[in-house]
């Protein structure tokens, strides 16, 4: 637990180390960075296990892709984002299996709004290596996809973002027993929009 809690952060320290000089943005525009820390969890749903509870903890880097495109009210901006995930935990019949992963797609769409609060939706697929089988008797690799509503809450020079999210978890058939898990879980996080001088 200490390993990985020193990893993680050491990973931060490195990210925010060699990432280029930025200035602050108020939010995301063209050409632009995101970085940011979040934690969220919940529990599995029907369609797949049930009685497992799952907790993650990641970074992530994001490139904003777009200016401002679209009609009226869906008008927003294409990101691009990768997120690494130190911590992935799965609370299930059998015990705790400990995990990490990384999730390499990410396409985030920001509404363009005149205001501090930014909504977003997203999809994005990614995979998961743990210390047991997750659900018990499949595999320890696993393949995660889903989608997320959230908002972005502008403060200052960085932001606070708060989402619902969606997350399949499934091995893809690389064991005979692919039951899969889905969960809805509750994300919060810190960051901060910057944009490469």
């Amino acid at each position: 637990m200490r390993v990985r809690f020193l990893g993680a952060v050491t990973l931060g320290l490195l990210v925010t180390a060699l990432a280029p000089p930025a200035r602050a943005q108020q939010g995301p525009e063209k050409g632009g960075r995101e970085f940011h820390v979040w934690t969220g969890g919940g529990p599995s749903r029907p369609g797949g296990v049930r009685d497992i509870g799952v907790w993650n903890a990641g970074f992530r880097y994001g490139w904003i892709l777009t200016e401002a495109r679209g009609p009226s009210i869906l008008r927003g901006r294409l990101e691009y984002a990768v997120d690494a995930v130190p911590v992935f935990w799965f609370f299930q019949p059998g015990g705790t299996a400990f995990g990490a992963g990384l999730s390499p797609l990410a396409l985030k769409w920001n509404f363009d709004v005149s205001s501090s609060v930014v909504p977003y939706v997203e999809a994005g697929a990614g995979m998961v290596f743990t210390s047991r089988d997750v659900p018990p008797g499949t595999g320890r690799i696993n393949f995660t996809s889903g989608g997320a509503l959230g908002a972005h809450f502008l403060r200052g020079s960085g932001n606070l973002s708060a989402e619902i999210r969606f997350m399949h978890v499934s091995n893809a058939g690389l064991s005979n027993n692919n039951p899969g898990i889905n969960t809805i879980q509750v994300r919060i996080g810190l960051g901060v929009f910057n944009r490469s001088q």
